[in-house]
């Protein structure tokens, strides 16, 4: 499977994205700097990872979701194309409309570093077929702004769906009804504040992100 990461001034998270992809796919993706107006053809999956882009300074991910790949990676999704966003990612997709709701600060206004116990929501998409509804999972964070918000007509919309994907079993940041995780109503988009790419190997302390990247490799198969 063909796949790409998008790399933005201030990514920091691009090079383990491209190592977690590739242990996967068992090949290389494509480095796609944001500047870039066309993706490579046949892609299968375009991740957009974490880091600070452009250094978050007018609101995480604002300025990024406006890049000139950005308006390809619209009109991959629209196709079906699947889409992984996480940390920085996720509030890139969530200010460029392609998942609802926004990344506040933290509630407790501290940047937050380390495993969390997650538990899996919904084990009926792409992202999650290797994993089992219910489960308990861990996976790294690392944000400052990873509290969700939405309006409750939204919150309830994304329950109703079956689009809460993941779920802190610990809150870390305040995220409304513990969302640490959702995907848009096709299914193909995924935006998670928790980082399965740090968590491939069980020299990272536990390969519980690793099966997101298989099972979703596997599914689109």
């Amino acid at each position: 499977m063909k796949s790409a990461v998008i790399v933005f001034p201030g990514s920091n998270c691009d090079r383990d994205m491209a190592v977690a992809l590739e242990a996967a796919t068992g090949t290389k993706p494509h480095m796609v700097w944001h500047r870039e107006t066309e993706l490579p053809e046949g892609l299968g999956l375009i991740a957009l990872p974490g880091g600070f882009s452009y250094g978050d300074y007018l609101r995480s991910g604002a300025i990024g979701a406006n890049s000139p790949v950005m308006r390809e990676v619209k009109a991959a999704a629209e196709r079906g194309v699947a889409i992984l966003g996480v940390c920085n990612g996720f509030q890139l997709l969530t200010e460029a409309g392609l998942l609802p709701g926004a990344l506040l600060r933290n509630a407790g206004i501290r940047f937050v570093c380390r495993d969390v116990p997650l538990t899996v929501a919904s084990s009926q998409t792409a992202f999650t077929s290797r994993y089992q509804a219910d489960e308990e999972i861990s996976i790294p964070v690392a944000h400052h702004d990873g509290n969700y918000f939405a309006d409750d007509d939204t919150l309830n919309r994304l329950e109703g769906e079956g689009r809460i994907v993941f779920r802190y079993a610990e809150n870390v940041n305040g995220s409304a009804r513990d969302i640490a995780g959702i995907v848009n109503e096709a299914g193909n988009v995924l935006g998670m504040m928790p980082h399965p790419e740090r968590m491939i190997e069980p020299a990272h302390g536990g390969k519980d992100g690793r099966r997101l990247f298989e099972g979703l490799v596997e599914a689109l198969a």
